[in-house]
């Protein structure tokens, strides 16, 4: 964390409390980068990022900001070199072993997203406790997206409300947006306001493909592990400059 990121515990004075963002997402990129640029390995770019998230998750607590949800592993990350995708399910463990008190303290909910069946039954087991033991935290929601794919995500959506119409237990005319959105992994969770995409890659990479329909993009090129308090004051100074029309003249 810099100097200048310590100093923000409490919301800057220049940003609006009623006009921040409720729902932030982040897309988490430049970890290997940020090794690689310090002749390090990829492990330790992942390591380095974790502590980035948990400051920004009590960044967006401290602030006033009701969700956050970090893209932590899609469904294309199983590409990835099997070491890395090993030590990446092991850190997941690890670190909700160790954070679930502190969660706890601080308040903190947490539901993970996405096809979660896939991943060993061990981080399955972590994941279960984890949602169960912070079910009634209301402080701030916190969504981690694993195994997570957007295309995915609708397609199980479309086969569950196609089933239920073949069931007979729905019919096609009482499908609209809010019914649809109840059977997305992210149902619940308010509508995305922010989505927010770090090492200057210019793309979603099919993360919240439904859910992104009208939030502000804002695209930095800091690799993730060196985005903190700081970074994430600019990204919302950027925000809250905007005119949010969602399609209509004012």
């Amino acid at each position: 964390m810099t100097v200048n990121s310590t100093l923000l515990q409490k919301l800057p004075a220049d940003l609006a409390q009623d006009r921040l963002p409720r729902h932030v997402a982040v897309i988490m990129d430049g970890n290997g980068r940020w090794a690689k640029q310090r002749g390090l390995p990829r492990i330790m770019g992942h390591r380095r990022g974790v502590d980035a998230l948990k400051d920004i998750l009590r960044c967006c607590k401290d602030w006033g900001i009701q969700a956050l949800t970090a893209y932590a592993f899609s469904t294309e990350n199983w590409g990835r070199p099997i070491e890395e995708v090993d030590f990446l399910m092991t850190l997941f463990e690890r670190v909700l072993r160790q954070e679930l008190r502190e969660m706890m303290e601080e308040d903190v909910q947490i539901r993970f997203v996405g096809n979660l069946s896939a991943l060993p039954k061990s981080l399955q087991g972590e994941i279960e406790r984890s949602m169960e033991q912070t079910r009634e935290n209301r402080s701030i929601q916190f969504t981690v997206a694993t195994n997570y794919g957007g295309r995915q995500e609708i397609l199980q959506a479309c086969r569950t409300i196609a089933q239920k119409v073949q069931d007979g237990l729905l019919s096609p005319e009482a499908i609209d947006e809010a019914l649809f959105e109840h059977h997305l992994y992210t149902a619940g969770i308010s509508d995305l306001d922010l989505m927010i995409r770090t090492s200057g890659e210019m793309r979603i990479s099919n993360f919240l493909l439904w859910q992104v329909a009208y939030a502000e993009l804002y695209v930095t090129d800091t690799l993730w592990p060196d985005f903190d308090r700081a970074e994430l004051h600019r990204a919302l100074t950027s925000y809250q400059q905007r005119d949010r029309r969602f399609g209509k003249v004012k």
